[in-house]
């Protein structure tokens, strides 16, 4: 069963059309990759599905619902979460706190009832922590919770998003290069947490560069190129296809 629908997107930045009527469907418990070269459009595509860019034409559907237009935080509290290209932590925060802020999405009280200190309010809380631990046990990260975010190591920050964007209860979740920065032993963790993350029944979405980490991870995997879809098929296939083949050649990208 299809979880989410990308129909014939489109987006253009003044004269450049970065995105050109692209199509894709992501089937529920599956790991589905989006790669292409380097301005090929992938993380344009993952703004537009969570509503940080506006749709020039096309649609997405979620769950059977379309959520085009939607802003970002109804997406979220909708069921999709999100890592970044490039890092957006609070540096500041602790870890804890961190994830945290990806749980509220899923809290009720407001700042009246945290001023009053109600006993819903406290409980709320307490849960809210106790899953952000949870979270933060599952990624590996338990023994950091205190530290501030700005003192883990680039490979921690990442998994640190990905703590935070579960913490959220996603039915979804839309990872944009997770395994930059990463070392080779980060990477194949990363593999193993990915396997993990799906076999809570949570869909993942995924861009990399890492072709050994997609070969590894994904069951399906959706090629872009200059804003065009140019393949859509299994890994072993796509690997094979001429035009894919161009495509990563063409741009000096020797990942492939």
């Amino acid at each position: 069963m299809s979880l989410l629908g990308v129909e014939n997107v489109t987006k253009r930045f003044g004269g450049l059309l970065a995105v050109d009527h692209v199509s894709f469907s992501v089937p529920e418990g599956a790991v589905f990759g989006l790669i292409g070269p380097n301005g090929a459009g992938k993380t344009t595509v993952f703004n537009l599905i969570t509503g940080n860019y506006e749709l020039d034409s096309g649609s997405v559907s979620f769950a059977g619902a379309n959520i085009t237009g939607k802003p970002t935080h109804r997406i979220v509290a909708m069921g999709i979460a999100r890592t970044f290209q490039t890092i957006r932590l609070f540096s500041d925060m602790s870890v804890l706190e961190n994830v945290l802020a990806g749980r509220h999405c899923r809290m009720r009280s407001g700042p009246v009832s945290a001023m009053l200190r109600l006993k819903w309010q406290r409980k709320e809380e307490r849960e809210a922590i106790g899953k952000a631990l949870a979270e933060l046990r599952f990624v590996g990260l338990a023994a950091q919770a205190e530290n501030p975010a700005r003192n883990l190591s680039y490979g921690n920050q990442r998994l640190l998003e990905i703590a935070r964007a579960l913490a959220s209860d996603p039915r979804l979740i839309i990872l944009d290069e997770p395994a930059g920065g990463m070392n080779e032993l980060e990477t194949a963790a990363l593999v193993n947490l990915i396997g993990r993350i799906r076999d809570r029944g949570i869909t993942v979405l995924l861009i990399e560069h890492d072709m050994s980490l997609v070969m590894k991870a994904c069951e399906q995997l959706v090629v872009l190129e200059y804003g065009k879809k140019i393949a859509e098929d299994e890994p072993d296939a796509v690997k094979q296809d001429p035009l894919v083949i161009e495509a990563y050649l063409g741009s000096g990208d020797e990942d492939f």
